[in-house]
């Protein structure tokens, strides 16, 4: 049977009903969002002479949890916009609503008892079929569901997002013993294709899969650092990026997340274990139950772990010294493996490293990560069906790089595992099998797929395909890459379609890069359909190589300098007019040149998350490489056209380049997708994917889209510009900045070279140019600053602390 959801409804308006319901906004579902009817009034209510039986009362809840997720940072919704698509109600008045709807998403407090009886009531008005889920972090869904009738139990099951679900990958799939086959599946399809999630498919178990693990490794540090001695600072300089794990690590995650949240899901495991062995590997120190009292909860409570406060040298942050619950200024933690560990960037080499190392961060490494990896593969296939959905879990919901099972095969599983048994430890039924079968670890690449080791079976099974994902590494394998170099490779797609893909370093944009686009155009001209520019990368790009740029600048080397920046420009003028169509595929953050790339691309298919912008005035310079001719050109595509035609209307263009204007002299980078549409760095035209892992197919379907339409390059554009009369109007918006405080003496001056570029330069109102004519413009006044002192001290400083310096 053919299912859609068209309409939702969100039961609970608390911090995570309210950011689901705003992620539904955003990807155009219309919501509602319902509470309970507050049993009092506020004061201000009371001074508005309201009463209790007042609508705007009975919705107080849910219109607080709209207007939180709308202030919420970082931002629930794409763009204030989606909101208008959730209205509020309230549960007495408003469970009927529920008649109208495809999908209802319980997210009420974690009680067993509350969830039944809202469900009790919610069947009352449900339709037959439509589906209903709870997105609790760890109640039994087959509990929830005692008594419901059987169509409800048939459509039930458990939907788990994380925290923030806009921003957070994975969302757990937890069918109850009477869920229909085919709404798990159309679940998890919907969840992958519309709500851009990473889905696990979990089982009915305590937490699920990623909260089992990922708390069971929590404690264990934590108990481990006691055992060990070790400090709060000291842990989470091992437990970071050293171990393929966020910033973040383990404390900055457990104040993010708040101790009161990490404690009750650690109760809630061990309430729920049936083995008194297992329960007391969920044990805590008794100091978190001192910081529970003092309500240390992390930045909820303005403390925890650590503390902002302030001193002499302005804020500074310190830590707690957990064996006298006092703060302390925060010690540097110096460990040879962790200084050995920096200068290794392939992360399964710096993982074995770390792990086998002898000094004590090796030993700590060593001593939690065995303690995970057992606990993980004993738990297969209790919490999961296969290694998988446990891998790709903890990586999605909790940021590490590599699963449990992928981090194995990085230090090695035989050697590991004889060091295990060294150590008295019992080696989990599925690795016994593994070793037994003469396999050496739990992934394999053979004919351009992986294959994974499932237990069932005690063979490789190969990873399901996934038709709308792309994924370039496994195309490399089977000798899809028509040509590379150090910065970029093209890829052949399939079906005609060729991919230029950057990998150099922060997917920094130098000479290999451009050489590759021009390799790439010429090629795609004779003998693909289109191109696509995208990659895996961590960023799209994040502009141009700076280290270059700074060292040739203060060589005096102006004319390598100028010869650079034509070829840039060349290779964005490449791109924009190749004769078969070039669509970029930009995610995470697309700056400076980066974003310039995909500007001079025919079409854009972006991840909703592309943090787009023109930054280079944080490093003293402005855009050179097409990026502000290509703002003026879309800021004069902006001017209505007069009806029935193509021509615009007659009227003064100087508030459509203000906006350009405005973009680039402050750096403004786009929140998400749409907000760089509304920002002007896309077109209404380019489109948006919710799923990152699917932008590269859906840029490839839009190349062949285009080719099928009859694809004709852009003519060379002319503009008509604003000259000195609209420099004024520019230069007055500078210097109504300046005077606000809002930009330094030399932003101004760079503020006023963007301006003279943007209009044109000294000429008469109204005055024809080329495309030419204003990269050329772009060029001289990028060169004038960078032979500034304090353009290259603005390099310099970002360089060394990836931070813009306003001097």
């Amino acid at each position: 049977m053919r299912r859609d959801i068209s309409k939702a409804m969100v039961l609970g308006s608390g911090v995570m009903g309210s950011t689901i319901a705003a992620h539904l906004a955003n990807v155009g579902i219309p919501t509602y969002l319902l509470d309970i009817v507050p049993g009092e009034l506020t004061e201000e209510e009371k001074w508005k002479g309201l009463t209790l039986e007042n609508p705007v009362v009975r919705n107080r809840l849910a219109a607080r949890g709209k207007e939180g997720a709308l202030k919420a940072r970082p931002a629930a919704f794409y763009v204030p916009e989606n909101a208008d698509l959730v209205s509020v109600g309230n549960l007495e008045d408003n469970l009927s609503w529920a008649s109208e709807v495809d999908w209802i998403i319980e997210v009420v407090v974690e009680r067993l008892d509350v969830k039944r009886d809202l469900f009790q009531k919610l069947e009352a008005y449900r339709r037959p079929g439509t589906i209903v889920s709870s997105n609790t972090s760890g109640i039994s869904i087959n509990a929830m569901a005692e008594g419901r009738s059987e169509d409800f139990r048939r459509h039930f099951l458990g939907t788990h997002f994380f925290n923030p679900p806009r921003y957070m990958r994975l969302l757990e799939v937890i069918p109850g013993r009477d869920t229909l086959p085919e709404v798990v599946e159309f679940m998890m399809g919907f969840g992958h294709r519309v709500l851009g999630k990473g889905v696990v498919l979990a089982k009915d178990t305590p937490n699920f899969v990623a909260n089992r693990i990922g708390v069971y490794g929590m404690v264990a540090t934590i108990n481990a650092m006691v055992e060990d001695g070790l400090t709060v600072e000291q842990v989470d300089a091992i437990t970071g990026p050293a171990m393929g794990r966020p910033k973040s690590a383990t404390y900055r995650t457990a104040d993010l997340v708040g101790l009161d949240t990490f404690m009750h899901v650690a109760r809630n495991v061990r309430d729920s274990l049936a083995d008194p062995g297992e329960k007391r590997e969920f044990l805590t120190p008794e100091f978190l139950e001192e910081m529970l009292k003092n309500r240390w909860l992390g930045d909820k409570s303005g403390q925890g772990f650590y503390k902002k406060v302030k001193s002499e040298q302005g804020k500074e942050v310190l830590s707690l010294d957990y064996r006298t619950l006092e703060y302390r200024p925060q010690q540097k933690a110096k460990f040879p493996s962790l200084e050995a560990a920096k200068a290794v960037e392939d992360l399964p080499k710096r993982l074995k490293g770390l792990v086998y190392a002898q000094d004590p961060a090796g030993k700590f490494a060593w001593k939690i990560m065995k303690k995970t990896l057992l606990y993980s593969a004993a738990r297969v296939p209790e919490i999961a069906d296969d290694i998988v959905n446990i891998d790709r879990g903890m990586k999605w919901g909790f940021n590490w790089e590599l699963g449990p099972f992928e981090a194995w095969d990085a230090i090695g599983v035989e050697e590991s595992v004889a060091r295990m048994r060294q150590e008295g430890e019992t080696i989990p039924p599925l690795v016994e099998k593994l070793l037994a079968k003469g396999y050496k670890s739990f992934y394999r690449k053979e004919g351009g797929k992986t294959w994974y080791f499932d237990q069932e079976s005690g063979e490789y099974q190969a990873l399901s395909h996934v038709p709308d994902v792309i994924f370039l590494p496994d195309l490399k394998e089977q000798r899809r890459v028509v040509k590379s170099n150090a910065g970029a490779s093209l890829v052949d797609l399939g079906d005609g379609v060729a991919c230029l893909e950057f990998h150099s370093k922060s997917n920094a944009i130098g000479s290999d890069i451009v050489e590759m686009i021009r390799y790439s155009v010429e090629e795609v001209s004779k003998n693909f359909a289109g191109l696509v520019l995208g990659n895996h990368g961590k960023n799209f790009s994040v502009g141009a190589n700076l280290v270059l740029i700074l060292l040739e600048a203060q060589d005096d080397n102006w004319e390598d300098l100028d010869m650079m920046v034509r070829q840039f420009q060349g290779a964005a003028m490449a791109l924009k007019h190749c004769p078969k169509p070039v669509v970029a595929a930009p995610f995470q953050m697309a700056l400076g040149g980066g974003c310039e790339m995909v500007l001079a691309a025919h079409r854009v298919q972006a991840s909703a998350e592309t943090y787009m912008g023109l930054v280079e005035v944080g490093v003293g310079l402005l855009p050179a490489g097409g990026g502000t001719k290509e703002m003026l050109l879309r800021a004069m595509e902006r001017i209505p056209s007069q009806p029935g035609s193509q021509v615009p209307l007659n009227i003064d263009p100087t508030s459509f380049v203000a906006r350009a204007f405005e973009n680039i002299a402050t750096a403004k980078v786009s929140t998400s997708g749409p907000d760089a549409q509304r920002l002007g760095y896309l077109r209404t035209t380019d489109g948006i994917t919710i799923n990152p892992d699917r932008v590269i197919y859906e840029a490839k379907q839009a190349v062949l889209a285009i080719a099928r339409e009859g694809f004709k390059p852009p003519q060379p554009a002319k503009v008509r510009v604003l000259g000195r009369q609209g420099y004024a109007g520019l230069d007055l918006m500078v210097y109504t900045l300046h005077q606000g405080g809002y930009i330094s003496d030399y932003d101004a001056h760079i503020a006023r070279k963007i301006a003279r570029v943007l209009s044109g330069g000294d000429v008469s109102p109204g005055t024809v140019v080329t495309e030419q004519y204003i990269l050329d413009l772009e060029r001289e006044n990028f060169l004038s600053l960078l032979g500034e002192l304090r353009t290259q001290q603005r390099i310099q400083h970002m360089l060394a602390t990836g931070k813009p310096l306003r001097n």
